[in-house]
């Protein structure tokens, strides 16, 4: 079996969990054997499964952010060894060895499907995510509906007592308490700046 990467990126609310489990689902339904994965860090609806806003879920194997293909073969053994495909959620909270584990499991025949926000709260480049999307054989960018005025979404608005956050960590895990779906004409930005990559 040859190996292949996919990635699906979006901001918040946009289905990517969604599109993630049909993908596994339709893989399941192929009678291959697959292994779902999430970082620890995700906490907010299980611990051992991947949840949708909407509420569909499968059970999943928790990993930690610095995880390489050594702890994979020491914590995951055979299900690891056995699995044609292998799904990671909320890819963005894995630090930078993680898209060089991606690319070992697809050299060694794997189908890696991979899900995560391509661009933080402050609208930068999150994580791991622009090397994943940069060695994807395939890349779906899916959009949400803006909740300020009805557009297509492509931007995470973090709130901060119902207001858009000026400042903060980068990683803070939340939902629709703590997040907005918003378009790029809506999107504030931190600190009264401009979004990233634009000039005044």
């Amino acid at each position: 079996m040859l190996g292949r990467l996919e990635v699906i990126c979006g901001c918040m609310f946009s289905g990517k969990t969604e599109e993630l489990l049909r993908r596994v689902e339709r893989a399941r339904i192929a009678k291959k054997k697959v292994l779902v994965l999430k970082p620890a860090l995700d906490t907010r609806y299980a611990l051992e499964e991947v949840v949708t806003h909407y509420g569909r879920s499968l059970p999943c194997r928790r990993l930690p952010r610095e995880v390489n293909r050594s702890f994979l073969a020491d914590h995951l053994g055979e299900e690891l060894a056995s699995a044609e495909v292998v799904a990671f959620d909320e890819a963005h909270f894995f630090g930078p060895q993680f898209p060089a584990l991606c690319e070992q499991l697809v050299g060694e025949g794997k189908r890696v499907i991979v899900a995560g926000l391509d661009l933080n709260w402050r609208g930068e480049p999150f994580g791991p995510m622009p090397e994943l999307l940069a060695l994807a054989d395939e890349v779906v960018k899916l959009q949400a509906v803006c909740v300020v005025c009805g557009k297509p979404a492509t931007r995470s608005q973090r709130l901060l007592g119902g207001e858009p956050a000026r400042e903060g960590p980068e990683i803070m895990v939340g939902g629709l308490e703590s997040y907005q779906a918003r378009c790029r004409d809506c999107f504030v930005p931190p600190s009264g700046g401009l979004p990233f990559g634009k000039e005044a």
